[in-house]
């Protein structure tokens, strides 16, 4: 009988396991580079999501070039309305049966530059990546965006996303101004000072109020980055965090992953600020790449029986045993195509968020856990993001300072496996407002509307400025259908 291998022995052995599916994954690169999103969408009428769940049935979707082409439609519409991007909303907050789409994916131009006030004004449908692209040459960088660069401005402000960065919030606290389509076709601007009610409403309210058409942003400068990590028990990662970055003013992104099944080790990964050599020229994350890799980490993560063992102990530790160098801009030019995988028709990728003030971490952190074990969740990663409290926006999910909890999961498209999503993530929810706390809107629709008042106590100042603003409620979408009672 042959004694048990050792474990770099065993870990070895996995790498050459690894080594020969990558190189079949390279056989299916370049198609697989090539397929766009699989958002299921079935026709024309038909609108989905980034994870194929929510096909909903419209009666029309337009796709404007100008503002005044939308406004006219708009003005022009008798029924409900709706507005998408990107698609990275994973619930329906993107559409609402039989009314019209609104596309804003052609909107999407930079309006003007100034990098002298480090200010740039882009239509909503503009992505980052074009902002990136843009503004680079400038050595500027955007202040506060989601991870990932293909996202559109408007969804990321109908949102009120926010990102890796320290010392910062949501997106609201880096915005000048923004315009907007009200429902009786008429475009309005607010700001911080000018139209205010509408500026904290419009912000995170997921086009309730009207039609984000372009925004004003305030940029910052673009420096070289040092990636450092280590890892450590979840336990000791508030006192971590508290001592070693959120004073530091060196430091620009960090967040926390934390590791399943056993959700009891956390590698911490921060960027600060580095006169040292760039270990990557490139100032941009290329474009069009196939991101085979990631995506065969994805999945045997996922899928691999001691998956999540072998990312944790193999994986993570081959990709961060050096400690890169790299622009501020390329950090924050990843591409959602590294997610992607190659069907979502059996099973997909998800995202849920929660939000816990950051004393009641520890507490937070032990029902998390405990409750996705319980219920065999299919984690891939939980990352931990900090952000600063946000008083201004209506719906805002940070009445505090508080830790972000991004769970990453896979689950399966069948009926059975939504409703058991469905009974874990409300206990999640009780979770988190038992600690004062919160979950973002942007995913699957499955909290009750009590939890919804709870985890946002200025909601009816909300839905009375929305009375006041689109009387006969003409903007929709499938989040407003199940928690406002306007008919």
């Amino acid at each position: 009988m042959n004694p048990r291998p050792s474990l770099p022995q065993a870990l070895w052995r996995w790498a050459v396991i690894v080594l020969v599916l990558a190189f079949v994954a390279l056989g299916i690169s370049a198609w697989d580079a090539a397929r766009p999103p699989a958002t299921r969408e079935d026709s024309a009428s038909v609108v989905n999501d980034v994870t194929g769940l929510n096909p909903t049935k419209v009666d029309k979707t337009i796709a404007p070039e100008e503002v005044d082409q939308l406004a006219q439609a708009v003005r022009e519409n008798a029924g409900p309305i709706s507005i998408g991007g990107a698609r990275h909303s994973m619930g329906g907050q993107i559409a609402t049966e039989g009314g019209l789409h609104l596309d804003l994916r052609r909107l999407n131009r930079i309006i003007d530059f100034s990098p002298e006030t480090k200010t740039i004004t882009v239509q909503a449908g503009a992505t980052w990546r074009q902002i990136q692209e843009r503004i680079d040459p400038a050595n500027l960088s955007v202040v506060i965006m989601q991870s990932y660069a293909n996202f559109t401005v408007g969804g990321s402000l109908s949102v009120n996303a926010h990102g890796r960065y320290i010392r910062r919030g949501a997106i609201i606290s880096s915005v000048k101004s923004i315009r907007l389509v009200l429902a009786d076709g008429s475009v309005v601007s607010a700001s911080p000072t000018e139209r205010t009610d509408l500026f904290d409403g419009a912000i995170g309210g997921y086009g309730a109020l009207g039609v984000i058409v372009d925004a004003t942003l305030e940029l910052t400068d673009n420096v070289k980055i040092k990636r450092q990590s280590e890892t450590l028990a979840v336990t000791d990662y508030p006192n971590y965090f508290a001592d070693r970055v959120q004073d530091d003013p060196a430091v620009i992104f960090h967040n926390g992953d934390i590791y399943p099944p056993a959700f009891t080790t956390v590698r911490a990964i921060t960027f600060r600020t580095s006169p040292e050599p760039l270990s990557c020229d490139e100032r941009l994350r290329p474009v069009n790449r196939s991101y085979w890799k990631e995506r065969l980490g994805y999945w045997v993560a996922s899928e691999w029986p001691g998956g999540a063992y072998l990312r944790q102990h193999l994986l993570d530790p081959l990709q961060y045993r050096h400690s890169a160098v790299v622009w501020r801009n390329y950090e924050a030019s990843y591409d959602t195509a590294e997610l992607e995988p190659r069907s979502r028709a059996r099973s997909t990728y998800v995202l849920q968020e929660y939000f816990a003030p950051v004393k009641r971490f520890a507490e937070f952190e032990s029902a998390l856990s405990r409750i996705l074990r319980a219920h065999g969740v299919n984690v891939i990663n939980i990352s931990i993001r900090h952000a600063s409290a946000d008083p201004d926006s209506l719906l805002s999910w940070a009445r505090g300072d508080v830790f972000a909890f991004v769970i990453y999961y896979k689950q399966g498209t069948n009926s059975a496996a939504q409703a058991e999503v469905d009974t874990w993530t409300n206990k999640l929810i009780d979770a988190a407002l038992a600690v004062d706390g919160s979950f973002y809107l942007p995913y699957q629709i499955h909290a009750t509307k009590e939890q919804f008042l709870r985890a946002y106590p200025r909601a009816p100042e909300f839905f009375q400025l929305k009375r006041r603003i689109d009387p006969t409620n003409e903007f929709r979408n499938k989040l407003w259908n199940a928690y406002d009672a306007q008919p």
